[in-house]
């Protein structure tokens, strides 16, 4: 947060750029019509008190358009003031992927016209709009993602009397793991992945109940895995990554930072600053094989 957004209230809003290919594959952008402010722009909306950006960015392209979607990248975010108020609206954007659904006007949107991207500029009314499309497009829209996670809190290793592969998550630990569930949604997960000690496992285990999905241990990306074999590590967490499913990985903090610098390193991406507490998430987009973007989600669950 800037100095100028410190001195005044600042209302949070989550929006996305809705895409999908069209007749022939061309990449198209969803742009919307609100009668009441009578402008063109994408999707977006004020989050929920105790929503994340993830989770309402989703609920408002639903609400808005119709429409169900897969998140995928962030996009940054812009601010602006609200006339007549000592207020600024931020609002986070994301990549979204439709799914399935159909548009119908309500009392936000009344049209929804799907734009080709070489027209899109001149169909949205704002150039805040204008440079989150940009930003957009300039990464292929086609990405595969793979949710990597820290696990959640399981108190002090000295103060857990059996081996610490065995460590379960406090009671801190077992509310971040059900916090996880609703962002990691948004993303649209179909399988979950896991390095073996109990609290890795336990922080992934209310998703896996919430989409009907077994956990797949993997060894190699646990601490003990990754200290006697990280390039095999890399090796797998880059083979755990599909285009045809989202997946998500549970792993643990002498593991996530070293093997996600080696896979960035490789792919000539700079990582953004991040702590990696305990809870936290990285999204990771790969098109062709190369890792192109990489967010980080603290355990507050915003974007770092």
């Amino acid at each position: 947060m800037t100095r100028s957004e410190a001195a005044v209230t600042v209302i949070r809003a989550a929006g996305a750029v809705l895409w999908r290919h069209g007749a022939g594959g061309a990449l198209e952008i969803a742009v919307v019509h609100r009668p009441k402010y009578n402008d063109w722009s994408l999707p977006k909306g004020k989050l929920d008190p105790g929503e994340t950006s993830m989770v309402a960015a989703a609920r408002e392209v639903t609400e808005e358009t119709g429409l169900h979607c897969r998140l995928g990248r962030f996009l940054g975010h812009v601010t602006y003031p609200i006339t007549g108020h000592r207020k600024l609206k931020r609002v986070d954007y994301w990549a979204a992927w439709v799914c399935d659904g159909k548009f119908e006007p309500n009392s936000e949107v009344d049209v929804l016209r799907w734009v080709p991207v070489d027209r899109v500029m001149d169909a949205l009314s704002y150039p805040m709009d204008r440079q989150i499309v940009r930003t957009f497009l300039r990464l292929p829209a086609d990405t595969a993602t793979l949710i990597v996670v820290r696990h959640a809190k399981a108190g002090r290793r000295g103060q857990f009397a059996g081996p610490d592969d065995e460590r379960p998550l406090d009671k801190a630990g077992r509310g971040q793991a059900a916090a996880l569930v609703a962002p990691l949604s948004t993303f649209g997960p179909a399988r979950v992945f896991s390095a073996p000690p109990l609290r890795c496992v336990q922080t992934v285990e209310p998703l896996a109940a919430e989409i009907g999905s077994g956990i797949e241990l993997e060894p190699l990306l646990s601490e003990t895995g990754y200290a006697l074999h990280a390039e095999q590590a890399l090796d797998r967490a880059r083979e755990l990554v599909s285009g045809t499913e989202v997946r998500v990985l549970c792993s643990q903090g002498k593991v996530i930072p070293f093997l996600l610098q080696s896979w960035a390193e490789i792919d000539g991406l700079a990582l953004p600053p991040a702590r990696n507490r305990k809870g936290s998430f990285w999204v990771l987009s790969v098109h062709e094989g190369r890792l192109v973007a990489a967010d980080h989600v603290d355990r507050l669950l915003r974007v770092e």
